[in-house]
């Protein structure tokens, strides 16, 4: 019986983990893209002021 218990929380430790780490690397991937659209943005503004000097 103990043995039996041991064995499902295991797996739902496991199951747990690698739900929270494919979740972190959607979050990731979210956080970079926002991260390059600012940048483009960024870029943008910058060249728009160059051209008016």
């Amino acid at each position: 019986m103990r043995k039996h218990i041991a064995i499902t929380l295991t797996g739902l430790v496991l199951a747990f983990g690698a739900t929270t780490l494919l979740s972190g690397c959607n979050t990731v991937e979210g956080a970079g893209k926002d991260v390059s659209k600012v940048g483009h943005k960024v870029s943008e503004e910058a060249k728009e002021h160059k051209k008016g000097e």
